[in-house]
């Protein structure tokens, strides 16, 4: 967007708080797009009751709000601006006026105004007025475009517009990787032909005009791995220079008379044609005036030239620029939408081409007038972030479109602060922001910026001397973070966090943190009166801090517990001690330094005199860590939770069906029943319940439960009487629970302990009554439960660790194990317990869940490419990265570890990487700014090159005069002796990794290293593979919260839910309303909405809308480039995806280059050997056949074929697939023999893998004997020419080229089975197949085992 729509929204956001009912402006300022980007202007909602699943009344108000926000019909007005024809305009009555100037500012032929004001009948329009508030406006009118005067403020923003405007092209910002511009190279291998339209350029039989040959570097097998087409040329980059230079003049700013004359400011200009000019901002607009560059005269020159825009002046003046400029503009408005509008969160490039640095008259101003963000163009200069990150906080919630505008104004807020905090965190990094504390050494010191609060992750003050000091410092703002992070989440009313960013740059770690009002003038011990300043020594709490926070128990799992203050009494608190409670001089209840969220991780913190569970210790653990914050993450603890769950359930229904048994026995043993059900081990209890046939009538006490469709709070009537047995009712009535609380039920926070939307699994006899007993347990005061079901659910409780005796209630003190914290004598049943809980959750994690991960991996239902999705695999299931070298471990013992050695390649390199970024950090710090290139560039070759002594290049004494520079030597953080890094030699470097990978992972690196990376072209012995002239740039990396937008991404769920049931159409309207919401609260671009439009386009395709697929599928594409970057792995899906669906449209050569793309990027990233690489080359091997390229065809098959055999091994249905594909292309080269044998393999595996009476089976014999005889056939001929020379009667040979139908069928199996295994419920397979049929009307054989797998399922990542 233009920079003035930056400055927009923040205005709009002040606006936002003085006034909450206006909307605040997207950050997109590309209004004139929303209906391509929302592609669903006005679609029916009438499945939008049923996915509200809520039932109530007020879900029921939100839905007819909710046809109001986003349903209200639009209206088109007439706009006349100066000097061209009027047009229409589509707008909607909630818009503002704002963003009609929006539009104009980006219309082709209005782009070059900023400064004019919209009038109705003469009457001007408030910017920040909704459409319909304005009286008299409607269907037609005429909206007239005035010209006002400027003032400064207007003349910078139209410099800065048209400076903008003249760069949009330029990708520079998005290597440098500025104002949220990022890079997208979609549409070099599109050239554009997935217009909106779809018409071809070229019409006419395609198949002659194609190149399909691969660049050399892409075929299977190729050594040669170029950087260079990471990057592709974009032709429309090549800048059509309109101006040689724009800048601010030296005669800056007008001296007092001719302010007086309306001088604003004056600008130097170099036109191509080289004349030097000199300009006039004045209020009226722009004229040339006598000044030159060392003579002041401000007269107007003779002609003048007075133009309102700087464009039509330059215009006047310059022939070339009029050209140039005219065809820029052509150029930016045909650009798709998705290349040009900001994204939400900066993303950086790691390569960038070389480039010459040109003059830009404003990004110097930028850097020099400490403009922060836009600030001066606000009201009250710099903005309060933590006012605006509470006030938006605070926005009412009730309905929908409050909550949509709450949302949006939450992400907006939270994305402005982010990179504010991130200019402000590299500022204080390269020395340029002052300490407020200058005296102190640098590493403790503390800055101020931009209203935002800066820290260095240093060990200040011995604070965390016993916690492991530097290294526990540098874990805890990530750990702080998350606890932020959940707390948002969990977004209790009345309780506030501070807005927090983490930000590591140059080897430093740096904290960003909005300021308490009022923090700053009064002591940290005088303001604290929740927690403790000194880990625990002095602890205090606070009423309204336990009522907060007792609410925020439950989500989190936190328990409410009592610790000992320095005089032995007892203080109650709900979190950890560290986690301190401030009141701000606005009144809102702080909560800070969160660290302690999440319990610790007993397997790294050896506790003297504690052991841990035998799976623990039987791989090692505990072991020693760099420090004693590593704790649990929130995804294992609900992980650990769940699997509690199940197991009480479990347990009390064969504690029920015992007692039931038992009591049918005799009535002698009916006493000891329970005694027997505790003491019988788990193992031995479920072959128990595999015994007792289903249909047994139930335990002594039935209780008729209702639930909720929300599946958590439960009623229970009065129990049945003793002697009456009711049978098991497992299926509960869906009414809805009225739900009578009780005391039991309050002190655990109501009853939501089911896990909602889990079925536990109900074909354990019993389990139905145990969850009724456990409900009623919960919901009533239990006086109408008989005393032995009491027990039931006692003892059930007991061995699962509950915190409460009557119902299912898992929490844990997170102060259990921290030093120095003490708790009461009474307490200490409680703290056994729960130091018991630690020690299972730390096993589970070993136990449990890291084989977890190594199974999907084996049954590729996860499919990590590189390091980055590996550790996100990682963290879904909850295991921490430290935990690398065991799940290593793992998978190097595994029986079937050939078909996971992606896995531990990945992993081996993610760890390697990590090793180094640890020593990386340290080695930086030790640098000063003026050596960074060099130092990076040796740090380089001595972990990459295989060059034996990289000897860094100190830089040449360009300017260093030693006696001065000695003095101010230790100003800058990163001031250390200068020199010491250019002594770090490759050999050093490697003995370091292999400890640091042995101490930190507790993994032992073995294998001559040099040879693992002479895949890179860093082999040359002679000469060191970086200089510093190779390094561009150092960029931060940023951690910081993720608003989401919960109402949407409901939809999206219960969307993904329909489809998986395949309700394919109610799916669909779900999800293009899950679109809409997700536009609505983050803008144009964000991850959420990329996964949406994919999904869309996937289920357009099943429903045959190919044009509508290719064009939301082209959307995902450039949004993933653009959000996650353009070699990230689902960028590299998305390209697939695109590739099938321009290939069912008809556009052959542009699937071909996509996947040619698509493989060119998954080399780099993870190399040929991949289970994924298999699909990519099917796809492209198919395709291939389909133009008759039968050679190149093969080569992509047989490897694909190749891979398949090792990952899926040889006797895999995929492996036959392979087969059957290969068959195909040599039978299409008339090689009979090669099909045959190919084909017999596949049939062969059917045969073993599905048996005889299969359709595959049967389908491969027909095809092999069709085989058969043209093989006959063709021998015949050949014995026919051999026999009577030229002149035999030759039979003409059937050769076809695979018809365009049969290869797209193809595709679909290979695409549509790859995620799901073979069999699936029949039901599904009936409704895919209606869908398949229409689909394939024309293709003839119908596949019937495939068409269940047809792509329902498109393992969403969703992410966290």
């Amino acid at each position: 967007g233009t920079a003035d729509v930056a400055y927009c929204s923040n205005v709009c956001t002040f606006k936002l708080m003085s006034n909450l009912k206006n909307k605040i402006v997207l950050p997109t300022g590309h209004r004139g797009d929303s209906a391509v980007m929302n592609g669903i202007a006005g679609h029916d909602q009438a499945e939008e009751a049923d996915s509200k699943q809520d039932g109530s009344a007020d879900a029921e108000d939100a839905n007819e709000q909710e046809v109001i926000v986003i349903q209200d019909t639009g209206f088109t007005v007439k706009i006349q601006a100066p000097g061209t024809e009027p047009f229409d305009l589509q707008v909607s009555p909630q818009e503002m006026v704002q963003e009609i100037h929006q539009v104009l500012m980006d219309r082709e032929d209005t782009c070059h105004r900023t400064c004019f004001s919209l009038q109705l009948d003469g009457n001007v329009l408030d910017n920040f007025a909704e459409l319909k508030s304005i009286e008299g406006l409607q269907e037609g009118s005429l909206l007239k475009v005035v010209e006002e005067p400027y003032t400064v403020r207007e003349a910078r923003i139209h410099v800065r517009h048209i400076r903008d405007l003249l760069k949009s092209l330029d990708p520079s910002d998005a290597y440098n990787g500025v104002d949220c511009n990022s890079l997208s190279f979609l549409s070099v291998f599109t050239d554009g032909d997935l217009g909106d339209t779809g018409k071809r350029k070229k019409k006419g039989n395609e198949l002659e005009q194609i190149d399909c040959t691969p660049p050399e570097h892409i075929l299977p097998g190729s050594k040669e791995h170029p950087l260079v087409p990471l990057q592709p040329q974009n032709k429309d980059w090549k800048p059509m220079q309109c101006l040689k230079v724009l800048t601010m003049s030296g005669w800056n700013p007008p001296p007092g008379n001719r302010k007086m004359h309306g001088d604003l400011m004056y600008l130097y200009i170099v036109t191509v044609e080289d004349r030097h000019v000199s300009i006039t901002a004045s209020t009226r607009g722009f004229y040339l005036n006598q000044s030159t560059t060392y003579t002041f005269n401000p007269k107007p020159a003779n002609p003048s030239f007075l133009s309102h825009s700087l464009v039509e002046l330059l215009s006047q003046i310059s022939a070339a620029f009029k050209k140039n400029f005219t065809a820029l503009q052509k150029k930016r408005v045909q650009r798709h939408p998705f290349e040009r509008i900001a994204t939400p969160f900066q993303v950086y490039s790691w390569t960038a081409p070389q480039s010459d640095h040109a003059m830009d008259c404003v990004r110097a101003e930028d850097a020099y007038t400490s403009r922060l963000g836009y600030e001066e163009h606000i009201p009250g200069q710099t903005r309060d972030w933590n006012e605006e990150l509470q006030t938006t906080r605070e926005l009412s919630r009730k309905n929908l479109p409050e909550r949509l505008l709450r949302e949006r104004a939450i992400f907006k807020v939270h994305s402005d602060f982010a990179a504010a905090a991130t200019r402000g965190a590299m500022a204080v990094i390269d020395g340029n922001v002052m300490a407020i504390n200058p005296g102190e050494e640098t590493r403790m010191q503390m800055f101020i910026w931009n209203n935002i609060f800066f820290s260095l992750g240093f060990d200040v003050r011995d604070h965390y001397r016993e916690l492991g000091g530097d290294a526990a410092a540098h874990a805890a703002p990530t750990n702080d973070l998350n606890g932020v992070r959940a707390y948002s989440a969990v977004d209790v009313e009345g309780l506030y966090t501070l807005g927090t960013v983490v930000v590591d740059y140059r080897g430093y770690r740096v904290t960003a943190q909005s300021i308490i009002p009022g923090i700053l003038e009064r002591e940290q011990e005088q303001s604290v009166i929740y927690g403790s300043i000194d880990f625990g020594k002095t602890v205090v709490s606070h009423p309204k801090y336990l009522e907060l926070l007792e609410k925020t128990s439950r989500p989190l799992k936190v328990q409410h517990h009592a610790v000992l203050n320095e005089k032995d009494t007892a203080v109650e608190l709900c979190s950890s001690v560290e986690c301190k409670g401030i009141i701000g001089n606005d009144g809102r209840h702080y909560i800070l330094d969160l660290l302690r969220t999440f319990p610790p991780d007993l397997n790294f913190l050896p506790v003297e005199g504690e052991e841990l569970a035998p799976e623990s210790q039987k791989l090692g653990f505990p072991r020693q860590h760099r420090h004693r914050l590593a704790c649990l993450r929130q995804e294992l603890i609900e992980a650990f939770v769940e699997h509690r769950y199940l197991l009480f359930m479990k347990m009390a229904a064969l504690q029920l069906m015992q007692q039931k048994a038992n009591k049918d026995k005799t009535a002698a043993l009916h006493d000891t029943s329970t005694a027997d059900a505790e003491s019988e081990s788990k193992p031995q209890a479920l072959e128990a319940s595999e015994k007792v046939p289903d249909g047994m009538p139930t335990s002594p006490t039935s209780s008729e439960s209702t639930l909720t469709p929300d599946d958590s709070e439960a009623t229970s009537e009065k129990s049945a009487p003793e002697n009456q047995e009711a049978p098991a009712d497992l299926k509960s009535a869906n009414t809805n629970g009225t739900h009578e609380s009780s005391a039991a039920e309050k002190q655990n926070g109501g009853c939501d302990s089911l896990l909602k939307g889990k079925e536990a699994d109900e074909n354990i006899p019993g389990l139905a009554q145990a969850k009724e007993l456990a409900e009623s347990l919960a919901a009533e005061d239990g006086s109408g439960i008989d005393p032995k079901s009491r027990e039931v659910v006692l003892n059930a409780c007991k061995a699962v660790g509950s915190i409460s005796n009557t119902s299912f209630d898992i929490r844990f003190n997170p102060d259990i194990f921290s030093p120095g914290v003490h708790f009461p004598d009474d307490s200490t049943d409680d703290i056994q317990k729960q130091k018991q809980l630690l020690k299972d959750t730390a096993a589970f994690l070993v136990s449990c869940q890291i084989p977890s991960f190594v199974k999907d991996c084996l049954d590729h239902s996860s499919l990590p490419m590189d390091g980055a999705t590996m550790t996100e695999a990682l963290h879904q299931r909850g295991i921490n990265v430290r935990y690398l070298g065991t799940v290593l471990e793992f998978v190097d013992n595994m029986p079937a570890k050939a078909q996971i050695e992606h896995i531990y390649r990945i992993g081996i390199s993610e760890l390697i990487t990590r090793c180094a970024k640890h020593i990386f950090k340290t080695y930086l710090q030790g640098v000063e700014l003026s050596a960074l290139s060099a130092a990076v560039s040796h740090f380089l070759n001595c972990l990459l090159s295989s060059f034996p002594d990289a000897v860094a290049h100190l830089p040449a004494d360009e300017l260093v005069s030693r006696r001065k520079s000695r003095k101010r030597r230790n100003r800058v953080p990163g001031g250390g002796d200068n020199t010491t890094w250019a002594s770090l030699t490759p050999s050093e470097l490697w003995k370091n990794i292999n400890s640091e990978a042995q101490s930190y992972y507790h993994f032992s690196l073995q294998w001559p290293v040099a040879t693992r990376l002479s895949f890179y072209n860093f082999d040359s012995r002679h000469k060191p593979a970086f200089t510093e002239e190779d390094i561009l740039n150092i960029f931060p990396v940023v951690k910081h919260v993720n608003p989401k937008a919960s109402d949407a991404f409901h939809f999206f769920q219960s969307g993904q839910a329909k489809v998986q049931q395949g309700f394919l159409k109610e799916g669909c309207e779900l999800i293009n309303e899950a679109l809409n919401l997700f536009n609505n609260v983050y803008g144009a671009m964000h991850v959420e909405i990329c996964a949406c439009l994919r999904l869309l386009a996937r289920l357009n395709y099943i429903m045959g809308d190919h044009p509508e697929a290719l064009s939301n599928q082209q959307k995902a594409v450039l949004m993933s480039e653009r959000v996650l970057g353009i070699e990230h792995p689902n960028t590299i899906q998305e390209y697939m995806h695109l590739a099938l669906y321009c290939f069912a449209n008809g556009h052959l050569s542009t699937a071909l280059k996509l996947l040619y793309r698509a493989r060119y990027l998954m080399l780099v990233v993870c190399g040929e050997d991949h289970p994924e690489m298999a699909l990519l080359d099917s796809n492209i091997g198919l395709v291939l056949h389909g133009v008759m390229e039968y050679d190149l065809s093969l080569r992509f098959l047989e490897n694909a074929l190749a891979i398949n055999s090792k990952y899926h091994g040889p006797r895999s249905l995929k492996v036959a697939l392979s087969h059957h594909l290969v068959a195909r292309v040599y039978e299409s080269k008339a090689e009979f023999r090669s099909a045959l044998q190919h084909e017999k393999e596949g049939y062969t595996i059917y045969k073993n893998q599905v048996g005889e009476a299969h359709e595959k089976t049967k389908e491969s014999s027909e095809y092999l004997k069709y085989l058969t005889q043209q093989a006959v056939a063709l021998q015949r001929t050949m014995n026919e020419i051999y026999k009577n020379g030229s002149n035999a009667s030759i039979m003409p040979l059937k050769f076809t080229a695979p018809s365009m139908a049969s290869v797209l069928e193809q595709l679909n199996i290979i695409n549509g089975i790859i995620f799901i295994p073979l069999s699936q419920k029949d039901l599904e397979n009936l409704k895919a197949e209606v869908q398949r049929r229409q689909l394939m009307q024309n293709s003839g054989k119908i596949e019937e085992q495939q068409a269940g797998q047809l792509e329902l399922d498109d393992k969403l990542p969703v992410d966290d």
